[in-house]
């Protein structure tokens, strides 16, 4: 039998980056890039932005497990940390993601990543399991290469 699902789905990953906290948050700014270290995301560009220059509010085209959907997400900024809601689409009714950054020395920093995410119509059990390990890559490997200026990112995992 099949297994569907329709309730909100969670995951969440830590890796620690060899980078300072301030370098990871302008990676992550720095949204026109997040297509060439993300191969979830198809295209990314920022519609307004704060008065310091960072993203509020992104568009974004996402494919997963043959799913594609636009996204305009609306982004919140702290010293340590990236917030972002998604406005609801036709795949999916709500979407919430965080980035948390705690810096263990000098150089390096804990990153951690955590999104829910409300589907629209049930989806199977065996595909939210593919779509996380993708979203889970992308969203800590995908941005490890990024800040550390690693070229050629594997886009088929």
């Amino acid at each position: 039998m099949l297994a569907l699902s329709i309730v909100a789905v969670q995951a969440s990953r830590e890796i620690v980056i060899d980078a300072p906290p301030e370098k990871i948050l302008e990676a992550l700014a720095d949204v026109g890039s997040v297509p060439s270290w993300s191969p979830v995301h198809k295209r990314a560009e920022v519609i307004d932005c704060y008065p310091d220059g960072r993203p509020h509010h992104v568009r974004v085209t996402v494919r997963i497990v043959g799913i594609v959907d636009t996204e305009v997400l609306e982004y919140h900024w702290g010293p340590d940390w990236l917030v972002w809601d998604a406005d609801r689409t036709l795949q999916q009714h709500a979407q919430h993601v965080e980035y948390t950054l705690q810096r263990e020395s000098e150089d390096t920093t804990r990153v951690r990543f955590e999104i829910t995410l409300e589907p629209s119509a049930p989806i199977p059990e065996f595909l939210i399991n593919r779509a996380r390990k993708k979203v889970l890559y992308a969203a800590t490997e995908g941005l490890r290469q990024r800040v550390m200026g690693v070229v050629g990112l594997d886009r088929s995992t």
